[in-house]
């Protein structure tokens, strides 16, 4: 099995999550495969890494790739979870907006040849490579991801299949660890994106140079 393939299958466990939890929420046992495809979805992100560095299939392409499929994964979730009430529209806003802003930068520092986690990377700070690329922060945030994820898709089954059976009490403390675990999840988010912000700034031109016009050209 390549990255790639590695990649597009939790992708399709992500989609496969939602759609389990959208079509059979009221089913213990649906929900549970559902949770299974959640960490199935987090814990692929570190096999298709893996087996990149250990065949020698890393490529550039291979790399945005895989942050393709992180962020459709982040997307899809919070956006589901957010048109279910659990949680803010907000969420999968900033997950949106941060994306496009790294992901911008990414591509314009892969046109000068940086790219990935690797020697190659856009990443030429310690502490900037430690934030991102390091392997305690990247186990780190997958591991938060999953557990925020986990926690949104239990209490979303819980609140769906026994509304009249939990208590007010009940609602209020689960809806408080749904907003500590999804606040921690969006700061490191947010933490992660500033080395990416600061260190890409530079593969950013200001000047474009304006073409000349031929010789003999009309104004």
């Amino acid at each position: 099995m390549t990255p790639n393939q590695v990649t597009a299958a939790r992708v399709a466990a992500a989609f496969l999550a939602v759609a389990i939890f959208a079509i059979f929420g009221r089913s213990a046992a649906a929900d549970a495969i559902g949770v299974a495809l959640i960490i199935t979805a987090i814990s692929l992100d570190a096999l298709d890494g893996h087996i990149a560095r250990t065949k020698n299939l890393a490529t550039p392409l291979g790399a945005q790739f895989d942050i393709l499929g992180d962020r459709i994964i982040e997307n899809l979730f919070f956006t589901f979870f957010a048109t279910s009430g659990l949680i803010t529209l907000w969420v999968p806003v900033i997950f949106f907006a941060r994306g496009s802003i790294t992901d911008f930068l990414r591509s314009a520092a892969a046109k000068s040849g940086k790219h990935g986690f690797g020697k190659n990377s856009m990443l030429g700070s310690a502490w900037s490579r430690a934030i991102v690329a390091s392997r305690a922060s990247r186990v780190a945030y997958a591991a938060l991801k999953c557990l925020c994820f986990c926690w949104l898709a239990l209490e979303w089954t819980l609140l769906r299949s026994t509304p009249f059976i939990v208590s007010s009490a009940v609602v209020s403390r689960l809806d408080a660890c749904t907003a500590v675990l999804t606040v921690c999840v969006v700061l490191f988010c947010v933490l992660r994106a500033i080395p990416v912000i600061w260190e890409g700034r530079r593969f950013i031109s200001t000047h474009v140079p304006v073409p000349a016009r031929p010789v003999g050209a009309s104004r």
